[in-house]
């Protein structure tokens, strides 16, 4: 499957929204209410905030025939080379095609100075941990996290580069 990895562009952002709340969606029924989902992607992928991390941090897309089906967010590089991946979503069926690797080694190749990414996961979250160990991150704690009222079983993990 050809797919094209770029830095998004103002119009992108509807389709990252539908991104988002489709892969939420998927990824997180059964872990997080239906409503504590919405009220994030409500609050995470509304107009302002995506406008902001357009400014303010670096995300790739993922297009498949000019319609994009995925998204990566790093925040920026720190002055000790740590940077956070706040987002990777692609939609459940372009997922294990090697986009999303495509979207991780961008922000390796493009970020100056970058030498750790670190993420963090829900631990139920089963696609997303097996895709992070295969990319070679590693545990580096677990803690709980108070979402919205919802307690989430995170698990914070690194890639050093």
């Amino acid at each position: 499957m050809a797919y094209v990895i770029r830095k998004i562009k103002q119009e992108d952002i509807i389709q990252v929204q539908d991104v988002a709340k489709t892969t939420w969606n998927a990824t997180y029924e059964g872990i997080i209410p239906a409503e504590v989902q919405e009220n994030f992607l409500k609050s995470a992928y509304n107009e302002d905030r995506m406008k902001q991390r357009i400014d303010s941090t670096t995300l790739y897309v993922a297009e498949v025939e000019d319609t994009v089906v995925g998204f990566a967010n790093f925040s920026p590089v720190r002055e000790n080379g740590k940077v956070e991946l706040g987002a990777i979503y692609l939609y459940p069926e372009h997922q294990g095609k090697g986009i999303g690797s495509a979207l991780v080694n961008a922000g390796i190749k493009d970020l100056d100075g970058v030498n750790e990414i670190y993420i963090n996961v829900e631990k139920d979250n089963k696609i997303g941990k097996t895709f992070y160990e295969a990319k070679g991150f590693e545990v580096v704690n677990e803690f709980d996290d108070d979402f919205d009222g919802h307690i989430l079983k995170t698990v914070r993990m690194v890639l050093k580069v």
